[in-house]
């Protein structure tokens, strides 16, 4: 595919994304990129980098061009991306008014001097910013150029303007910085444009349906490349939870009949039917994917090779992104590789082999586990994977058939897919085992997974539970997923403040029950202000007639009510009549199967085991992403004289 003066070995583009690596991780961003590379993506950008000091995104992990000794740092990612044929593009930003400028404690400004309404208030400055004179115009202007001399000088082969989500671009004099960046470094590089539409087809235009259409049209073969995307990142990054795979088309499917040069859009793609479709249809002509890359940097390879059954597909979580706004490089709960390709020298696909003579048995096959058996397999061990129920998968076939998570049970799928192909792995359901069992067995290795369980209690504003919970009225979400039935109105008192309550929620409406959220947060399932699902979650919360009462805690539930308490000091009292209390709080590990055998080292030794661990929930509740990343550790590190979780700190920061 031409783009530009530059041509594209297919039509996989792994747009601009941010990695939360920034300038200060340059090695860890090239290797993440380079893997891309590798796997097959035709294209792969950087995510958003500042062109002046002036546009500063502190504390999140941007990165920046602001003189010449960011040329080297960028350098490293260019050349690992060509290292395997791609092309390397950058994107170069300017936020106008809508950073602030923490870091470099610069005025901020924009066209109008009217701040961008953000959705996070958090992140906005307390500074006005100040409108923009003829001079700064000049020098807006000459940023964007110095800055693509600056990435021509690194290698790139795309420099990016971004024209989106209220950035200074977007404003305007987008055609001004196009066509002098084109007359900068055309010759040598492409010049592409990422633009947010969907603000813009609100407007309704003068010759065309709308503002968006005009502005396409206007500038229609101006820049190389299209690269067409909503301006709301909550819409842009939506959960699968509330999206589906494409859901970016309205924003996309308009811009190609107004152009003659290339497009890219995004939309979560992992099935290979919809890629095909969006391209013979003429939505696009590149496939985007940011996710999607993540969970799988070789799907492209996978698909050229005919391996489309091994693709690990993104299930739509989000953990990347809370990863971003954490400030740490991106993580993901399919590919536990993803941010460790540096600091710990893992790979996506490759595995050091180990003895093919070792044993090792896995006791538990949910994701910690089933992970921990694929890559032990993969690496060559003989390996025997024991679950006590009939059905692989543990707490991801469960929580996979609540509302919206469908796509989590790709976590087993890929998994059991690999594992029903090695010879090298034996699987056993039906299978609970005793420490008696264990160390009978006749392993070198031990590895329990045995998760983790929902508890009845309630912890009071000091973290001591709270008696008087024990009722039979009283459920947890194991009761409820396992098909209890509840009584009348159910109040769900939510201090876990990720998904699960609110998924409760939806379920149990679904069921024909009146329901109201109780939570000691300022919102429910406050933490998914992390995973972009917050205002999503609150949207389908009112659309289903749940109730919330937010900054309160449960005191006690008896005589068909609940008694709440103000988190605050001297708050009053109130009462909320349910039949029926479910709690979404704690959850405890199931590892007493772990216990007992730590508890006798001389059977261990005797029976010839040289190391027996924990892995996943059974070592410490937590996220999916969590128990996936502890069973790929396991496995990497089984055979290693340091079995511990020491890590390769020394690196953590290059």
């Amino acid at each position: 595919m031409r783009i530009g003066p530059v041509t594209a070995p297919n039509r996989f583009y792994q747009t601009p994304h941010a990695l939360g690596t920034g300038n200060a991780m340059p090695h860890t961003r090239a290797a993440m990129r380079g893997v891309r590379a590798e796997g097959g993506w035709g294209v792969v950008n950087t995510g958003y980098c500042s062109i002046h000091p002036s546009s500063d995104d502190a504390p999140l992990p941007y990165c920046h061009w602001w003189d010449d000794e960011d040329i080297p740092v960028h350098a490293l990612m260019v050349d690992a991306v060509h290292r395997h044929g791609a092309l390397a593009g950058v994107e170069l930003w300017h936020g106008g008014s809508d950073p602030g400028n923490r870091f470099t404690r610069a005025t901020p400004m924009s066209a109008s001097g009217v701040p961008v309404h953000r959705i996070y208030p958090g992140w906005m400055s307390l500074t006005t910013p100040r409108p923009m004179d003829l001079r700064d115009i000049r020098e807006l202007r000459g940023w964007f150029v110095d800055a693509a001399r600056r990435a021509r000088s690194a290698g790139f082969d795309i420099v990016y303007v971004y024209a989106g989500m209220g950035y200074a671009p977007y404003e305007f004099l987008l055609r001004e910085i196009l066509e002098e960046m084109k007359e900068a470094v055309g010759r040598a590089c492409a010049v592409a444009v990422r633009f947010s539409s969907d603000a813009l087809l609100e407007l309704p235009g003068e010759e065309l349906p709308s503002e968006a259409h005009e502005v396409i049209a206007l500038l229609a073969d101006v820049p190389d490349l299209w690269d067409v995307k909503s301006a709301d990142w909550t819409v842009e990054t939506a959960s699968a939870r509330f999206s589906e795979e494409g859901a970016q088309e309205p924003w996309t499917s308009f811009v190609k009949p107004l152009t003659t040069k290339p497009v890219v859009g995004v939309g979560r793609f992992t099935s290979p039917d919809e890629m095909v479709s969006q391209v013979r249809r003429g939505v696009l002509d590149l496939i985007g994917a940011a996710r999607p890359s993540i969970a799988d940097p070789f799907l492209p390879r996978k698909i050229d090779e005919g391996r489309e059954d091994e693709i690990r597909e993104c299930i739509g979580c989000n953990i990347c992104v809370s990863s971003y706004h954490d400030g740490v490089p991106v993580r993901c709960t399919q590919n536990p590789t993803m941010g460790e390709e540096w600091r710990r020298g893992w790979h996506p696909e490759r595995i050091p082999p180990g003895d093919p003579e070792t044993r090792v048995l896995v006791v538990g096959a949910g994701p910690a586990g089933l992970e921990c058996t694929r890559a032990l397999g993969q690496r060559g061990f003989k390996v025997t994977l024991a679950e006590a129920g009939e059905e692989l998968g543990g707490r991801v076939t469960i929580e996979a058939t609540l509302p919206g998570l469908s796509t989590w049970a790709r976590v087993r799928d890929y998994r059991t897919h690999l594992i029903q192909t090695m010879a090298n792995v034996d699987v056993y359901r039906g299978s609970p085992l005793t420490a008696r069992d264990v160390l009978d067995f006749g392993c070198d290795h031990a590895v329990i997974a045995t998760g983790a369980r929902w508890t009845r209690e309630v912890l009071g504003a000091d973290g001591d539970p709270a008696p008087g919970f024990d009722g039979e009225l009283v459920y947890t979400p194991d009761d409820i997923l396992s098909g209890a039935e509840l009584d009348g109105s159910v109040v769900i008192y939510d201090f876990d403040h990720y998904y699960m309550g609110s998924c409760l929620a939806e379920l149990l409406r679904q069921r024909g029950h009146d329901v109201t959220i109780v939570t000691p947060a300022n919102a429910v399932s406050a933490w998914t202000f992390m995973n972009n699902e917050l205002v999503r979650i609150r949207e389908r919360m009112i659309e289903l007639g749940v109730g919330n009462v937010t900054e309160h805690q449960v005191k006690d539930f008896c005589d068909g009510a609940v008694r709440l308490t103000s988190v605050y000091r001297g708050g009053k009292q109130i009462s909320l009549p349910c039949r029926s209390l479910a709690v979404v709080g704690v959850r405890a590990r199931n590892d007493e199967l772990f216990q007992e055998l730590r508890a006798n080292p001389d059977g261990i030794d005797d029976a010839g085991i040289a190391s027996v661990r924990s892995i996943g929930d059974c070592r410490a509740p937590g996220a999916i992403v969590h128990a996936v990343h502890s069973g790929h550790e396991c496995a990497r590190t089984i055979d290693s004289d340091d079995a511990t979780e020491a890590i390769a700190w020394e690196r953590t920061t290059v």
